[in-house]
């Protein structure tokens, strides 16, 4: 009898061992952000599990948002920028910043393979315990149960947060709340020609125009307007980023959906006839081309993708309301893309064009060939130990304690499609365009203290509704899983809650070690680096769509001028040598001449404005220069002159990039 006591003990055990495991690290929510932070950990010597409630890596970057929302180079550090270098690599560029979405899944997974990272998939979190403000484990659907001594939430939904009793916000602040000019609610005039995510002046609501008694069209709300700047909880509107093919061998056609309700898109007609160009795709889809005959589409417009209204129980809902909102956000978006293409009402230039497109074979195989990924473009958003608002965007306010930068515009999609002054317009739409990099505050990444000691939350962060919709791009929320994985080491290692880490020692590791490999990492001189600068002649100094915030011109004259950027080399050895062009500028040279100094010669490299192809979005690109043997110190340099010049020359930045070393 005692023998059996000891093997059942024994027995029971080694279940509960299974059923219950614990790491130094837990991260769920295997978004880009998700992935990057478990490498980041596991690369740092942690044990790392990384939790995915669904079966694939990656999140929007691989599921469909190919045609990067950049805003700004400058701010895409670190592993990030190895991303999109490795995407380079395999399409023959030195960075890619559009690409297929199986190609960016498989990068991902090399990232798993490589640092040997343990990923559980579809697994959901069920609850969370804590203790004396620290979170000791949770427990998943499956009935698992991880215990972790710091946790990482890179949910675009922030279920690990919510489910440790952490505050949070849903929707959109009133304007008073931070000072904000553009948060809550907001209209938009309509445009001339059409500009913008507004419906024209001018398009009839009702079933049958001008007869009110006939009810409105679909996705229309009777709701009275709120006060402008006035606060709710409606939160900007959902869709799919589309990613279809028009190569015959690799389409397969889009048909009726399920459930397919031709009412639905009434209003694409209407909204169609009051634009100044009626026979565009791009009036009603932002049409965006990728590598081998492939899109990314996104909302474009007054009516498109996005479903206006429809995601309001979303970011609080349950697995099942969430699931059902997601799967009629599929069929609204496969159904326009079917109404498009069939009905007799849409242009013939239009609806032509549409048939041309279909489903691509070679993606998103398990799921019918359409994303997993529905674009949560905001959930919930932290209430955290700082809140990151429009007064950073716009660098009224700069924090010291940086751990990564955003650059793009205050973005906020429509939250509701209302009757105003009788005709339809949609409320919500922000798009301010113009936000230099700024540097988001670590404290953003931290719930207060009183609320959790051991959790960072690098996508859901801390930020007012206007301030996360410049934040939140999928660049970006890769810098903040590296920056909430290295945090995360150090405040285990140290002994300390996350809001006890080292600041300072996490931006010096974040710094020289970016890639996590100890080796050197690359030298950029931008041109507010005037440390290491030498300047001659007369240079202009610009802000707004260059590489960083600024850049020097050079206007067309007959007086010699340039710009030395001087790098301080720590490691003497052959670097590969960039410098950033920006052939879209107004008046630019169509030649750039170039001098590098290598400490004993100088050799000059001319650029042509015409060999140069700038794709995406963004403003230039980096031009390699060649291979040069550079010694360390600061003898060497690189110049940028108006030598030959017949435009604008722009001196903008020099990158350093070390070659096997």
């Amino acid at each position: 009898m005692k023998k059996i006591t000891i093997l059942f003990i024994l027995v029971a055990g080694s279940i509960i061992a299974k059923a219950q495991q614990a790491y130094d690290i837990c991260i769920y929510g295997g978004t880009s952000g998700g992935v990057i932070a478990a490498y980041t950990a596991k690369k740092m010597g942690k044990s790392v599990l990384l939790i995915e409630p669904g079966k694939h890596l990656g999140g929007l970057t691989s599921g469909g948002l190919g045609y990067t929302d950049i805003g700004n180079k400058y701010a895409v550090t670190g592993l990030a920028i190895d991303f999109y270098r490795r995407l380079g690599k395999y399409y023959g560029h030195f960075e890619s910043w559009i690409f297929e979405p199986h190609v960016a899944e498989d990068l991902f997974m090399e990232y798993i393979h490589a640092a040997k990272i343990e990923v559980l998939y579809q697994n959901r979190i069920l609850s969370a315990k804590k203790e004396n403000g620290y979170i000791k484990e949770i427990v998943m659907e499956s009935g698992k149960t991880i215990r972790a001594k710091v946790f990482i939430d890179c949910s675009y939904e922030g279920d690990l947060m919510a489910k440790a009793g952490v505050s949070y916000m849903v929707g959109r602040e009133a304007s008073d709340v931070y000072n904000e000019s553009y948060n809550g609610v907001q209209v938009q005039p309509s445009q001339t020609p059409q500009r913008g995510n507004q419906v024209p002046d001018g398009v009839d609501p009702y079933k049958v125009p001008g007869h009110p008694e006939s009810g409105l069209l679909w996705g229309i709300s009777n709701a009275p307007l709120p006060a402008i700047g006035s606060g709710n909880k409606h939160v900007q509107a959902y869709n799919f980023r589309i990613c279809l093919t028009n190569d015959p061998t690799n389409r397969i056609p889009i048909t009726r959906p399920e459930k397919y309700d031709s009412s639905r898109y009434e209003l694409l007609p209407r909204y169609i006839a009051k634009l100044t160009t009626q026979n565009d795709i791009r009036e009603i889809l932002k049409f965006d081309l990728m590598p081998n005959h492939k899109t990314d589409i996104n909302n474009g417009g007054g009516f498109s993708t996005d479903m206006i209204g429809m995601n309001w129980n979303y970011p609080d809902g349950s697995y099942a309301v969430r699931d059902s909102i997601q799967k009629e956000h599929e069929l609204y978006n496969k159904g326009l893309l079917y109404f498009i293409g069939h009905d007799p009402r849409i242009p013939d230039s239009i609806r032509l064009f549409m048939l041309d497109w279909g489903y691509p074979k070679d993606e998103y195989k398990d799921n019918g060939h359409w994303s997993p990924q529905m674009y949560v473009r905001e959930a919930r958003r932290m209430i955290g130990a700082y809140v990151m608002t429009q007064a950073n965007c716009e660098r009224k306010e700069v924090v010291t304690d940086g751990i990564g930068m955003a650059a793009y515009g205050m973005d906020s999609h429509n939250t509701q499609r209302l009757v105003i002054n009788g005709m339809v317009k949609n409320e919500g739409d922000v798009e301010r365009g113009g936000v230099g990099p700024y540097p988001i505050a670590y404290r953003a990444l931290t719930p207060k203290a009183a609320e959790c000691k051991n959790l960072l939350v690098p996508v859901c962060l801390s930020a007012s509704h206007i301030g996360f919709g410049s934040i939140r791009m999928e660049p970006v929320f890769m810098v903040l899983g590296q920056s909430a994985a290295t945090a995360a080491v150090l405040a285990i290692e140290k002994g300390t809650t996350v809001q006890e880490v080292d600041v300072k020692k996490l931006q010096a590791l974040l710094k020289t070690d970016p890639l996590v490999n100890g080796r050197t990492p690359e030298i950029l001189v931008d041109n507010e680096d005037s440390l290491h600068l030498k300047i001659k002649g007369n240079w202009a100094f610009r802000k707004g769509g260059f590489y960083g915030p600024t850049a020097y011109l050079s206007a067309v004259n007959d007086q010699p001028k340039s710009v030395q950027f001087i790098p301080e080399i720590s490691k003497g050895g052959a670097y590969d040598v960039y410098t950033y062009v920006l052939p879209r500028l107004s008046n630019i040279s169509s030649v750039i001449t170039c001098s590098i100094f290598n400490g004993k010669e100088e050799k000059e490299v001319i650029i042509k404005k015409s060999a140069i192809d700038v794709k995406g979005q963004t403003s230039g690109e980096w031009v390699h220069l060649g291979r040069h043997q550079l010694p360390a110190g600061k003898s060497a340099y690189v110049a940028i002159t108006n030598k030959g010049a017949d435009g604008v020359v722009a001196a903008d930045a020099v990158l350093l990039v070390p070659h096997n070393f």
